[in-house]
C-alpha cells in the first residue's frame, strides 16, 4: 500500500495489523521521525514532488494507493476555504480526467488564488492517472481515501469519473463507493465523522458498506434535560451493536498492558476513573461556551490541539482552575494508536491529531481490502506496538531522509526557539 499524507501512520499502522505491506509519503519531518522509530517505511517527501519527479522510485508492486490530504482548509475547525471552493475542485477533477494539460490546470489553481492545501485533494487522482500513462506500471487495484465530511461531495465525484474509466483514465474502470462513518460507531473512544471513498477494480465483487461494531453516540444529549451519566452508563442491549467505547474504558484498559506509559491513577477516585473534559473548542459557535465530555462518555473529536483540553477531577479543581492534561499516550490511546506506540520529534499533538484512527483505519481497509471486518483477533493485537530495533529506524531514517536534498525545502532546519523532542 502506498499512503499518500501519511502522518505519523495511521492507515499503516491499520495495514500492519492486517499483515499488509506499506510506504508512507510524508513532508512533515516529526511525523516522519515517529514513523522511523515506528519501523514504518518512509520517504520523506512532497507528495506533489514525488510524483512529478520521482515516481520510478515506488515499487511497481504497490497495487493499493491510500490516502488522506490535508483538511485544515475543508474542516469546520478551520475557516472553510476548502468547502466554499468545493464546486471549483469539482471542476479541477473532470479537467484533470479529460485530458487537459497538467501545467494549465497548475496555472489556473495558482491564477483564482486556492489555497494549496485545498488543492492536494486532486494528489491521489493525479497519482492515479500517472500510473495508468506510465509504461510498465499497472492501475492500483484498490484505492481508499478519507476526509472531513465536507469533503464527500469530491468523493462522490471522485466515484462517478472512476466508473465511468473514461479520458485519461483510457478504459480503466472502478467499483467505487462512499460514505460518511461515525468512529465512536467502531469502537473508537471519541465522536469524529470522516468521509470515506473506497474503489475497486471489477472482479472482486460489489462494495458493501461498512457495518458498525458500536452503537452511535448521541452529541446532542444535554438538550433532553437527562442526567448524562445517567442515559450512558446503562448496559448496552444483547440484540444490536455493543455500546460506544469510553475514555474511562480505553485509557484504563491501555494502562493495564504490560510495560504501559498510559498511568491513569492520578484520574482515579475511589478506584473508579472519574473525570470530565473541557473542550479547547466553542460550543455551538461560542468560544466562551466551551463543551464538556464525562470520562464515562467517549472523548470529543481529537485534534492537534488536544494537549489544550483541559481534564478536571470534580467541580473543586474546576473552580480552582487547576486542570489536568492528557499526556501524549494518552492522547494516541483516544485515537486508537498502541499504547506504547513510539510518538517522537516535535508537535506531537498536532501528530496525533492528524492522524487516522487505526482502528477505524483497520475495519475500512479489511473491508476494501478482502470484504470481511477485521477479525477479534487482530483488533485484540492492535493495542500493543512490537519493539523495532535501533538498527532498523537508523536504516529507515537513511532511506527517507540519508540525503537532505531529497526532503521538502528548509525541512531539517530547526529553530533554537522550539521546543525539544519529548523523550
Amino acid at each position: 500500500m502506498l499512503d499518500l499524507f501519511a502522518g505519523p501512520g495511521g492507515l499503516d499502522v491499520a495495514a500492519r495489523f492486517l499483515g499488509f505491506d506499506s510506504i508512507g509519503i510524508e513532508w512533515d519531518r516529526s511525523a516522519c521521525e515517529t514513523r522511523y522509530v515506528a519501523g514504518l517505511h518512509t520517504i520523506h517527501a512532497d507528495v506533489s514532488v514525488m510524483r512529478e519527479t520521482r515516481f520510478e522510485e515506488i515499487p511497481k508492486s504497490v497495487d493499493i494507493l491510500a490516502g488522506g490530504p490535508p483538511c485544515q482548509s475543508f474542516s469546520v475547525a478551520g475557516r472553510g476555504a476548502g468547502r466554499q471552493a468545493l464546486d471549483t475542485v469539482k471542476e479541477f477533477i473532470h479537467r484533470l480526467v479529460y485530458g487537459e494539460a497538467e501545467a494549465e490546470i497548475d496555472k489556473d489553481l495558482q491564477a483564482i488564488g486556492m489555497d494549496p492545501r485545498t488543492a492536494l485533494v486532486l494528489e491521489p487522482l493525479r497519482w492515479l492517472l500517472k500510473a495508468i500513462e506510465t509504461e510498465g506500471r499497472d492501475p492500483y487495484r484498490v484505492i481508499v481515501l478519507e476526509q472531513v465530511p465536507a469533503v464527500l461531495p469530491l468523493w462522490e465525484v471522485y466515484a462517478e469519473v472512476l466508473r465511468g474509466g473514461e479520458g485519461r483514465l483510457r478504459g480503466v474502470k472502478y467499483e467505487a463507493a462512499c460514505w460518511e462513518l461515525r468512529t465512536e460507531q467502531f469502537g473508537v473512544p471519541q465522536t469524529r465523522r470522516r468521509a470515506i471513498l473506497v474503489a475497486r477494480r471489477p472482479g472482486e465483487g460489489a462494495i458493501e458498506p461498512l457495518e458498525a461494531t458500536h452503537s452511535r453516540f448521541n452529541v446532542h444529549r444535554d438538550r433532553r434535560g437527562v442526567a448524562q451519566r445517567e442515559i450512558f452508563t446503562s448496559d448496552p442491549s444483547t440484540n444490536g451493536p455493543k455500546r460506544w467505547l469510553s475514555m474511562a474504558e480505553a485509557l484504563d484498559a491501555a494502562s493495564r498492558l504490560s510495560d504501559s506509559p498510559v498511568d491513569v491513577a492520578r484520574l482515579r477516585t475511589r478506584g473508579a476513573i472519574d473525570f470530565f473534559v473541557v473542550s479547547n473548542y466553542g460550543s455551538g459557535g461560542d468560544p466562551k461556551k466551551r463543551g464538556r465530555r464525562l470520562s464515562s462518555e467517549p472523548a470529543f473529536t481529537v485534534t492537534g490541539k488536544i494537549s489544550r483540553n483541559k481534564v478536571y477531577r470534580n467541580s473543586e479543581e474546576y473552580e480552582a482552575g487547576k486542570p489536568d492534561r492528557f499526556t501524549i499516550p494518552e492522547s494516541g490511546v483516544l485515537q486508537t494508536f498502541p499504547h506504547n506506540f513510539p510518538w517522537s520529534g516535535y508537535d506531537q499533538a498536532q501528530q496525533v491529531g492528524n492522524a487516522v484512527p487505526p482502528r477505524l483505519g483497520m475495519h475500512v481497509l479489511s473491508k476494501a481490502l478482502r470484504g470481511t471486518p477485521p477479525t477479534k483477533e487482530e483488533l485484540a493485537a492492535a493495542t500493543t506496538w512490537p519493539a523495532v530495533p535501533a538498527s532498523t529506524t537508523e536504516n529507515l531514517r537513511v532511506i527517507g531522509c540519508g540525503d537532505h536534498s531529497r526532503c521538502p525545502p528548509d525541512s531539517h532546519k530547526v529553530s533554537g526557539a522550539r521546543r525539544k523532542p519529548a523523550p
